[in-house]
């Protein structure tokens, strides 16, 4: 098994870059560092070469947490690079099928949220204009998503969400 996943928001500095240190500490607890590999992107290019939120990785590192990627824009390589690409919102999922007008990647991108368990929200909020409780609440939501996914990639059901 091996999987290479993208997530995606808007600007690559709050959302994206936590889901991808989530995702990658849940992998190291699973043991499979290596055959799962993450990154992430923004629909934007306005942050590029900047690292995450000083915000997120506060709230982050207070779970243990790092976040170290830096921000860059979303390509149409990406298609062909990821075989997974979880975007944040809705207008985050259009802007990424915006650049396949042919739809053949289609199938690669969802909503991260369709992996959530316990939450029934369907989006993932964007805390950049609000206050602490914003990003705490957003990182409960993509440890959520992100042992949901990571479950769904374990039992080969890579396909199938809520």
């Amino acid at each position: 098994m091996s999987e290479n996943i993208l997530f995606v928001c808007m600007g690559n500095i709050c959302r994206s870059p936590a889901a991808e240190g989530i995702m990658n500490r849940l992998i190291d607890e699973a043991g499979l560092t290596g055959r799962i590999v993450c990154d992430s992107a923004g629909t934007i290019g306005y942050h590029a070469g900047e690292p995450a939120d000083r915000r997120m990785r506060a709230a982050a590192q207070r779970r243990g947490i790092a976040l170290t990627s830096i921000a860059r824009q979303f390509t149409p390589g990406d298609f062909e690079r990821f075989d997974r690409i979880l975007v944040m919102d809705r207008a985050n999922y259009e802007d990424v099928l915006d650049l396949d007008p042919t739809g053949r990647h289609r199938s690669k991108v969802r909503l991260l949220c369709d992996y959530c368990r316990s939450h029934t929200v369907r989006e993932v909020p964007d805390p950049y204009y609000g206050g602490e409780a914003g990003f705490e609440r957003v990182l409960d939501l993509l440890n959520d998503a992100c042992s949901g996914l990571l479950d769904a990639i374990g039992a080969g059901h890579v396909d199938d969400h809520r």
